[in-house]
C-alpha cells in the first residue's frame, strides 16, 4: 500500500511560489521561504515530483499562434461497444490525436480524446466512419473557442470548496488565441513538440541528442535560439502544476456545463472552485464550457446535486476519468508538425491518408 506524506507548512509555501513564479532562481526562493540552503530546496522539489504533489516544469503550447490558417483543439466524447485496445488502435490511424482517457461509467464504455485540427469536418467524418462500421457507437465533438487556462491547488484551501460563488462579478482573465505574428522556421518547428511534451526536463542537451538520433543538425546555440524565440513570441509558456494531493490520492473529473448567456459561462468557468485546494484547467467549447479537474474525491460527492440549485445552467455532463497507471492518459502525444509547410506557415493535416488507413485496418480485419 502506498505510503501517504502529510505536507509541511513550508512544503506548501514552496509549492504556491513555483506554481506563481515557473522562472523564479534559487536564490530568490530562499529569499521568499523559510529554507536556507539550496540543497534542501533541491531535494524537497525532487520528492514533491517523485510523489507527483508538483508537475512541470512543462510549456503550454499557443496553437494560435502557430500556423497561418487556423488549427483547433477538439475535444471528443466517444462512446463503443469495443475493448479500449481496439478502438485506440483506430485512433492511433489519425495522427493528429493529441491525447485519450477512459471515462468511469457503470452503464456505457467511454473515452475522452483530444485532436488538433486543421479541418474540423474532416475529423468529424473520420468519427462517422468509425461508428458506420461499429468502432466506436456515438462521439460529440467540441471545439475549443479560446485558449486552455489553468489554476493550480490551493493548499492551505478548502479541499471541498463551496460552489455559492459560481455567478459572482468578477474581473475574466484574457483567454483569447495568439495569432501567427512571425514565421517559424524548421529548427523551431522541429524542437516545439518537445516542449509541450516536458521530454527529459526540456533540458537542451538532451534534445539536441535526441534530434541528432533523426538526422537533424541543428547545432546548441540554434536550438537555445529557437527556444528564446518561442517564449518571446508567446508561442511557449512555462509553468508547474500544483496537484491538491499526492497524485493516488485524488479523483479526476471532466465537466462541460453551459448556460443562456456565454459570459455567464465563462464566469462559472472562471469561479469554479476558485481559492480551493483543487487543481482546475478550463476552456471555453463554444457555447460549452469545459472543466477539468484534479481534487479530493470528496469533492466529487455531492457535485452535480450542487449544480442542479443553480438554474442558470441549463446542460452539465460530468465524466469521472478512470484510475490508469501514475494517473497518465493511455495515450499521449503532442501535435505532428511533419505536416507544417515553412514556405506557407501553414498545418493542413493529411486527412485522405487517414481516411485509406482506418479503411485498410478495416478490411484487413474482415478478413
Amino acid at each position: 500500500m502506498e505510503n501517504h506524506r502529510i505536507m509541511t507548512k513550508n512544503e506548501k509555501e514552496l509549492l504556491t511560489i513555483l506554481g506563481k513564479n515557473p522562472d523564479i532562481s534559487m536564490k530568490e526562493i530562499l529569499n521568499r521561504t523559510a529554507y536556507t540552503w539550496k540543497s534542501t530546496v533541491s531535494e524537497r522539489i525532487a520528492q514533491l515530483k517523485k510523489e507527483r504533489v508538483l508537475l512541470g516544469p512543462i510549456y503550454d503550447i499557443d496553437y494560435g499562434k502557430l500556423s497561418r490558417n487556423p488549427l483547433h483543439k477538439l475535444h471528443c466524447i466517444i462512446e463503443t461497444r469495443q475493448d479500449f485496445e481496439t478502438v485506440i488502435s483506430y485512433l492511433c490511424l489519425i495522427d493528429s490525436m493529441n491525447w485519450v482517457y477512459p471515462v468511469l461509467s457503470p452503464y456505457k464504455d467511454m473515452l475522452n480524446v483530444a485532436f488538433f485540427s486543421s479541418n474540423d469536418s474532416e475529423t468529424k467524418a473520420l468519427l462517422q466512419l468509425l461508428e458506420d462500421n461499429d468502432i466506436i457507437t456515438d462521439y460529440i465533438v467540441r471545439t475549443y473557442s479560446q485558449r486552455r487556462m489553468e489554476q493550480n491547488a490551493n493548499l492551505f484551501g478548502d479541499p471541498v470548496p463551496s460552489l455559492d460563488n459560481l455567478l459572482d462579478l468578477c474581473v475574466l482573465p484574457d483567454a483569447s488565441l495568439g495569432e501567427h505574428d512571425i514565421n517559424w522556421n524548421e529548427c523551431d518547428i522541429s524542437i516545439l513538440p518537445y516542449f509541450g511534451t516536458g521530454y527529459k526536463n526540456m533540458k537542451l542537451t538532451e534534445i539536441l541528442k535526441k534530434e541528432k538520433e533523426s538526422k537533424k543538425s541543428w547545432t546548441y546555440e540554434q536550438v537555445k535560439y529557437s527556444r528564446q524565440k518561442m517564449v518571446k513570441n508567446q508561442l511557449l509558456r512555462k509553468l508547474y502544476i500544483v496537484l491538491p494531493f499526492q497524485r493516488s490520492q485524488c479523483a479526476g473529473f471532466k465537466l462541460f456545463l453551459k448556460t443562456d448567456d456565454t459570459v455567464l459561462t465563462q464566469r462559472i468557468l472562471y469561479n469554479f472552485a476558485r481559492g480551493g485546494r483543487v487543481y482546475k484547467e478550463y476552456v471555453l467549447c463554444e457555447e460549452w464550457g469545459q472543466i477539468a479537474c484534479i481534487c479530493h474525491p470528496k469533492f466529487l460527492t455531492g457535485l452535480m446535486h450542487e449544480l442542479d440549485r443553480i438554474d442558470e445552467i441549463t446542460g452539465k455532463e460530468l465524466y469521472q476519468l478512470r484510475a490508469v497507471p501514475r494517473g497518465s492518459p493511455l495515450y499521449n502525444q503532442s501535435p505532428k508538425l511533419l505536416y507544417f509547410d515553412v514556405e506557407t506557415q501553414t498545418l493542413e493535416y493529411p486527412y485522405h491518408v487517414y481516411r485509406e488507413k482506418i479503411k485498410e485496418k478495416l478490411e484487413n480485419e474482415l478478413e
